[in-house]
């Protein structure tokens, strides 16, 4: 049985924290609607948005949500209930700025979240039909994020005709190519595997350029055009050069990452999820976060990839979810909605917390290999919790320290909240992100005081032993 997280201590601010979960508030109703995904109330009757919340503001744009197919996987963990949720931001964890502020993708936005909906952020959004995140940077040199229809010409001669040479990734879905526009510009191209007896490619595809175009994020893959000739499916993205972050883990780019490169990389996907959930046009729900679309920048920075199972979230006022098949990845899936079929913005939050898992344990999901009470990691790591043998999870290329061992504590004890069988309990991504903050902030903060405590050891040792020298 698992129990609630000990209360915060040492003045740091804890997760458990009696400040209310930071969503949008969402009231009981008891009306119900079809799905406005075209495909999932075409295809099934049961496919409908329901309601037993309300309330949630939003500036929807008009446009036709996301068309997804469904697919299941299988997970770990319990059922369902509702609540209805407030909050407010905490201190160091402050909304962009809407003047634009270049960055080295292109791409500029801040990369934390707003204090407040208030009523010129919201227009700001009417004006410009995008998101507070997003702004343009002001540099026409640069591509504008999904302005390009591609031809098939462009796209063989920026591949060299699909070259092995350049595959840079392989996935169910297709493969990742890396090419070069006529302008220079490096990009990936994804090209969708062609399956004629399968719609599926052609759902994801249809999902991920339509999500793709929605959005502008620092922390999300820049988006550049498509192309659909005839049998071919072609997404264009900016290319991140270094590999996922499960290749990180697993060392497949040599050094391994340390605690402070992990603790950044999971507050850059909390500020994209917190983006897609509350800031864009229309809520979004990933569905599919994990460490493989988690793409690493040079400087150790996190984008999110990967939008062929995004699904439109809830955007009226008296609903509270979105009934639809199920689709993910096995290890990854919220156990509530692999139950219930309801799709929130929580279910994203589930699979982030599974992702903290692999950041601090640096094992996959599933590890098939293991004995059966390790195989699932993120109980593995909730019952060490539990048992107060946190530490025990730590990835062995990691070294303990009081900095670290007091980050993990608090770090899990967010995992705790998140993977919580019912969504009410869990946080919203806006609140993992601030919490992540504040464990951020402590650990650099003990950190400093570890490398001064140890390098005054050294002096002191040094002393100590050329005394004795002397003497």
């Amino acid at each position: 049985m698992m129990r609630s997280p000990a209360p915060a201590s040492g003045g740091r601010k804890s997760s458990a924290s009696s400040r209310n979960p930071s969503t949008t508030s969402r009231n009981p109703s008891s009306t119900s609607r079809k799905s406005q995904d075209g495909w999932d109330s075409s295809r099934s009757s049961t496919s409908s948005v329901s309601s037993s919340g309300g309330s949630k503001s939003s500036s929807s744009s008009g446009r036709n949500p996301v068309k997804i197919a469904a697919w299941a996987f299988g997970s770990c963990f319990v059922p369902p209930v509702e609540r209805s949720e407030k909050g407010d931001f905490s201190e160091g964890f402050k909304p962009p700025s809407l003047t634009p502020s270049p960055s080295a993708y292109g791409s500029s936005c801040g990369s934390s979240c707003g204090s407040s909906r208030g009523s010129s952020y919201a227009a700001e959004k009417r004006r410009s039909g995008r998101g507070i995140y997003n702004s343009n940077s002001g540099n026409t040199s640069q591509k504008e994020p999904g302005g390009t229809r591609f031809t098939m010409v462009e796209i063989r001669k920026a591949t060299r005709n699909f070259s092995p040479a350049l595959e840079i990734g392989r996935g169910g879905s297709g493969v990742v190519y890396k090419g070069q526009l006529n302008d220079g510009t490096l990009v990936a191209v994804k090209r969708a595997k062609k399956n004629v007896h399968d719609n599926r490619p052609s759902m994801e595809f249809q999902s991920e350029i339509q999500t793709l175009a929605r959005v502008e994020h620092l922390n999300l893959v820049r988006f550049y055009g498509y192309l659909e000739y005839e049998d071919e499916k072609i997404i264009v993205v900016e290319y991140v050069p270094n590999g996922t972050l499960r290749e990180h883990l697993d060392c497949q780019h040599g050094k391994p990452l340390d605690l402070a490169a992990r603790l950044d990389i999971a507050i850059d996907v909390a500020h994209a999820l917190t983006y897609l959930h509350m800031y864009s046009d229309q809520p979004i729900i990933h569905r599919d976060i994990k460490s493989s679309n988690i793409l690493i920048t040079d400087n150790l920075r996190a984008k999110v990839a990967d939008f062929g199972f995004a699904r439109l979230g809830v955007a009226e006022s008296g609903v509270s979810h979105v009934s639809t098949q199920v689709k993910g990845t096995a290890g990854y899936l919220d156990p509530e909605y692999l139950k219930t079929y309801q799709l929130t913005e929580k279910s994203d939050v589930f699979s982030f917390g599974v992702l903290l898992v692999e950041l601090l344990s640096g094992r996959r999901p599933i590890e098939a290999q293991r004995d059966l009470k390790e195989r699932v990691t993120a109980k593995w790591a909730i019952k060490k919790f539990t048992e107060e043998n946190a530490i025990q999870i730590l990835d062995p290329n990691l070294s303990p320290s009081p900095a670290t061992n007091l980050a993990v504590e608090q770090i899990l004890e967010l995992v705790f909240q998140c993977l919580a069988p019912d969504r009410q309990r869990r946080p919203s991504m806006r609140r993992c992100a601030e919490i992540l903050w504040s464990i951020r902030k402590d650990y650099r903060k003990l950190s400093s005081l570890d490398s001064f405590s140890q390098s005054s050891y050294q002096r002191n040792s040094s002393l100590i032993h050329n005394n004795k020298e002397k003497s």
